[in-house]
């Protein structure tokens, strides 16, 4: 499977930022102009108080609803936290795992987001598994013989066949939030790796048909040039999809 065989997905992360009063007019702006959507897939993630409204908006929609976040049990004494079997109940089609705010922020290691990423093909849903890592440390190595520490983790016990349900994505640490992106070939050169340490951890044909998406102070003036590289399959969008008309840029630019 080559690049243009894998469906590009761009996703809104909007963290904890919308208000209650702010998702049905975004909504009443995005839904109108997805059409179909076969060019690329679409996905909005947010927290979990409007997800149930935001799954009841777009229904019979294109658009896909992402949790931010999911327990590595489906039920139990873990106060806050949200139950993967839940998530799927309630009709919730991805879930991110191990962003990098939830590593930094609330202590996620490795462990946990590998127990996550199970948690969530157990239950159905289609993990985006994210990493943060920094990748130069790999540069002296042949990329035949790369397996990155963070993919490798994260993957423990994910089978093949389940491989079918998971995306990547990549978000370097000093990039998220920074205001500065990586450039479009360092984001390839990432991407390449990953490609290639998934195919060390699996096959080569199993890893061309993983999508690898970049995230990471992605705005309409830069996502051009990160859409059209080999190995990058869509991005993960943060600040600048918080307005619905940025976020509709964005989704017409992956089209192209």
């Amino acid at each position: 499977m080559s690049a243009q065989d894998r469906q590009p997905f761009v996703i809104a992360n909007w963290k904890i930022n919308m208000m209650p009063d702010q998702v049905a007019p975004y909504l009443d702006t995005v839904l109108p102009a997805l059409t179909g959507e076969k060019e690329v897939e679409v996905g909005i993630a947010a927290q979990d108080l409007y997800l149930s409204q935001m799954l009841q908006a777009a229904k019979g929609t294109p658009l896909a609803i992402v949790g931010e976040n999911s327990h590595w049990e489906d039920d139990g004494a873990f106060t806050g936290e949200t139950s993967p079997k839940a998530l799927a109940a309630l009709g919730v089609e991805y879930v991110l795992i191990g962003h990098f705010e939830r590593r930094k922020f609330f202590n996620e290691t490795d462990e946990t987001v590998n127990l996550k990423t199970l948690a969530a093909l157990r239950n159905g849903l289609k993990p985006i598994v994210d990493l943060d890592e920094d990748l130069s440390v790999y540069g002296h190595l042949v990329p035949e013989k790369v397996i990155l520490k963070q993919l490798q983790a994260a993957l423990d016990g994910v089978t093949a066949a389940a491989m079918a349900q998971v995306t990547i994505a990549y978000e370097p640490t000093w990039a998220i939030g920074s205001g500065s992106a990586a450039s479009a070939d360092q984001a390839q050169e990432a991407a390449a790796l990953i490609r290639q340490s998934l195919a060390n951890l699996y096959n080569r044909d199993l890893a061309n048909t993983i999508r690898i998406l970049y995230g990471g102070s992605v705005t309409p003036k830069n996502a051009p040039a990160f859409l059209c590289q080999q190995d990058i399959d869509g991005i993960l969008v943060g600040k600048a999809a918080l307005d619905p008309r940025q976020f509709l840029t964005l989704v017409d630019q992956a089209k192209k």
